[in-house]
């Protein structure tokens, strides 16, 4: 279980961007009243790299919402509007139906159409032709899943976003660690980095083009950023002691670090134009584990200085800093939600390490994930879910739950364990 301070080791790292196992989705609790929705197979030529309804309904699926009617209790298969009758859907309970096709457009271009109806008021919902190619279908698919949810929730879909996260696999005699990317559902994953040794505390820019993340090189803690696609990589910080857990800004031209350049550790903001540092807070206690608020004002961070982790709060500009969580012994590893009134905590009590969420306002607290090693929260960027890492057996996992703690599920791996995860704000 990750504590307030990681124990640092020495990075031995070469760059890679190759293909790795992907993540499966096993839900691990269901939501009941998901709204019933069919999502027709889509027509297509034979030759589509992606079978891009099977997607959709996937998404929806795993977004705890919406419950996909099985293909085989399809009366038909319509894929125009035309094709469409709705007393048949009504008959299934479908409230809401989506339809399309996948069409050619020479080389390795595509066009997918797709239209959502309700069904109960016979009333075409959307209706759209989108451009995409082989190598970026799946993505598309995901789009259109945003789409669709954003329609029927009124909340924007996070289904085109990544995570990022660590994995750990026995390679022989040793272990290799790896920095990887992938699609929200656990595919098309990349590997950015590979390690003899533990990486830690990865950290996406707000435009999710970048990472920061711990490298040991040289047997010294350094900071990095490094572009996931052009493999381009900056040392940014390298002091003596502790450089650890840098925090991107909304704006994405700063970090928020921890550092002991001056004794122990504190919390810093460095700017990465001109590379200047400014110390935010001041105590004899460890601080640790920075995050941003959403309007760039406000860190939340872990400091022990009342006598156990809990999470306080400091404005950019440095002063006083306040207590946050009350409830527990401990509470650690925050990340605020999308709209700045909620943080998800690492929360310790009776031996047991769950993830929480706090109502920074109220001071209510509520328990979402029921392991015993849980950690590392991230919020989606629409704030409907959290992820995070966790046990199952030996391995580490990564798990996700609903912000309310009503749906769950998780993640898993054929090739070893999986910690530290990260959801990237929406791709652009």
């Amino acid at each position: 279980m990750k504590r307030i301070m990681s124990i640092f080791c020495v990075l031995c790292m070469s760059w890679s961007v190759s293909a790795s196992a992907a993540l499966t989705i096993e839900i691990t609790q269901g939501l009941e009243g998901a709204t019933p929705i069919a999502v027709v197979p889509f027509s297509g030529t034979g030759n589509e790299p992606e079978n891009v309804a099977e997607i959709i309904a996937a998404d929806l699926r795993s977004s705890g919402r919406f419950a996909p009617v099985s293909q085989d209790n399809m009366i038909s298969r319509p894929v125009i509007p035309e094709q469409v009758r709705f007393p048949e859907w009504r008959t299934l309970g479908v409230e809401d139906l989506v339809i399309g096709t996948v069409e050619s457009a020479g080389g390795d271009r595509y066009n997918i159409k797709f239209f959502m109806f309700d069904v109960y008021q016979s009333k075409k919902l959307l209706g759209f032709s989108v451009p995409t190619s082989r190598s970026s279908m799946r993505f598309d698919a995901h789009r259109i899943s945003d789409l669709i949810y954003e329609k029927l929730t009124g909340t924007p879909g996070a289904f085109a976003t990544r995570i990022a996260y660590v994995t750990d696999a026995r390679r022989g005699n040793e272990r290799e660690y790896k920095l990887q990317v992938s699609d929200f559902d656990g595919h098309n994953p990349k590997t950015i980095l590979t390690s003899k040794e533990p990486l830690m505390s990865p950290a996406w820019s707000a435009d999710g083009k970048q990472l920061a993340y711990v490298s040991f090189e040289d047997k010294k803690a350094s900071i990095y950023s490094q572009n996931v696609m052009t493999a381009k990589r900056k040392k940014l910080v390298s002091f003596e002691g502790i450089n650890g857990a840098p925090a991107w800004s909304p704006e994405g031209d700063r970090l928020a670090l921890t550092l002991s350049r001056d004794g122990n550790p504190e919390i810093y903001i460095y700017t990465l134009s001109g590379g200047s540092l400014k110390r935010i807070t001041r105590s004899p206690a460890i601080d640790t584990e920075p995050v941003w608020s959403p309007d760039g004002k406000i860190l939340a961070f872990t400091s022990d200085r009342g006598g156990s982790p809990q999470i306080y709060k400091v404005s950019v500009n440095g002063g006083r800093a306040q207590r946050v969580t009350f409830e527990g012994k401990y509470n650690a590893n925050a990340d605020f939600s999308p709209d700045g009134k909620h943080l998800a905590v690492v929360h310790g009590e009776s031996g047991r390490y769950r993830i929480a969420v706090l109502d920074i306002e109220s001071g209510k607290m509520d328990i979402l994930s029921d392991g015993r090693l849980d950690e590392s929260p991230s919020f989606a960027p629409n704030g409907s879910m959290i992820i995070y890492a966790t046990q199952k057996g030996d391995a580490g996992v990564l798990a996700a739950v609903s912000s309310d703690g009503r749906f769950r599920q998780q993640f898993t791996t054929s090739d070893g364990s999986v910690r530290e995860p990260v959801w990237s704000s929406y791709v652009k």
